[in-house]
């Protein structure tokens, strides 16, 4: 593939949430995204947000490519989904393990992203693309860094056609794995805009992403000031964004929070390959 770019989206709950994301759908749409993606909550919560999200954004004309993991759902509600996935003309799916719902703890019989890229690939063949997860900064469940870089080869020779990466904020982290992976699918960085000091430091110490401590003190010192705050966000992470570019990542994955502001103000700021999409 050529580069191209990616954005994430999250099911909203209310009538007035959809319209507002289908209104950021339309803002980013200047960028010819290859395709926006769709989370799905832990053990299937948004299941059917998903599916309405998904449905809505085919509506008016986009891509969308949504999230989906086993859980504890069996084979066949799994075909039964995507088959409805397909009758919205969806050709692309993120599998993943999926977070473990709140109180299940340790019981839990998980299921991993393996199991979900062989029934896909078993059930439809090469007639979808399908993304997983990759973590250049180690999956916090992973046993070693070697472990995680195996269980992600193993996810490929599964059938993945490409993957997503967990958000970082040190470039080389990416580099790393990639060298290491040596894997012969793009692996498309994912980018986190930082605009809040507390939600980035939540949503990272959940999902193990490590926020470098010149950042984090930087932060700090700005989270009363949000305009100042959000510039230095955009200048730290146009600056790695342009590294990622500059060293030949096949593409950028937004998580966007369903905002389009963060996200386009970092893209307004690189210089994009010639095989990148035109932006308006």
């Amino acid at each position: 593939m050529g580069f191209q770019l990616s954005f994430e989206f999250s099911s909203p709950r209310t009538p007035e949430g959809r319209s507002a994301l289908l209104r950021t759908a339309t803002r980013l749409s200047k960028n010819e995204p290859a395709y926006y993606s769709v989370t799905y909550g832990a053990g299937g919560s948004t299941r059917d947000g998903t599916f309405e999200t998904v449905a809505m954004l085919r509506q008016h004309g986009f891509s969308a490519a949504p999230h989906l993991s086993i859980g504890t759902d069996d084979d066949q509600s799994v075909i039964d989904l995507v088959e409805r996935y397909r009758a919205l003309d969806v050709d692309r799916i993120v599998a993943l393990r999926g977070d473990i719902p709140s109180g299940m703890g340790s019981t839990r019989n998980i299921r991993y992203a393996i199991e979900l890229v062989t029934l896909l690939r078993r059930h439809l063949g090469d007639a979808i693309a399908i993304e997983v997860a990759a973590y250049p900064e180690v999956h916090p469940d992973a046993r070693s860094p070697d472990a995680d870089i195996e269980f992600f080869r193993q996810k490929v020779a599964a059938g993945a056609s490409s993957a997503i990466t967990q958000y970082f904020y040190n470039a080389d982290a990416y580099f790393d794995f990639v060298a290491r992976a040596q894997v012969r699918v793009p692996i498309v960085p994912g980018i986190m805009p930082i605009t809040n000091y507390a939600n980035l430091v939540r949503f990272s110490d959940k999902c193990g992403a490590e926020i470098p401590r010149w950042i984090r003190q930087r932060l700090v010192a700005l989270q009363d000031d949000e305009p100042a705050l959000r510039a230095f966000g955009v200048d730290v992470v146009s600056r790695l964004c342009q590294q990622l570019i500059d060293g030949g990542a096949p593409g950028l994955h937004f998580y966007t929070v369903n905002f389009s502001a963060p996200s386009q103000a970092v893209i307004d700021r690189l210089r994009l390959p010639d095989s990148a999409t035109a932006r308006g």
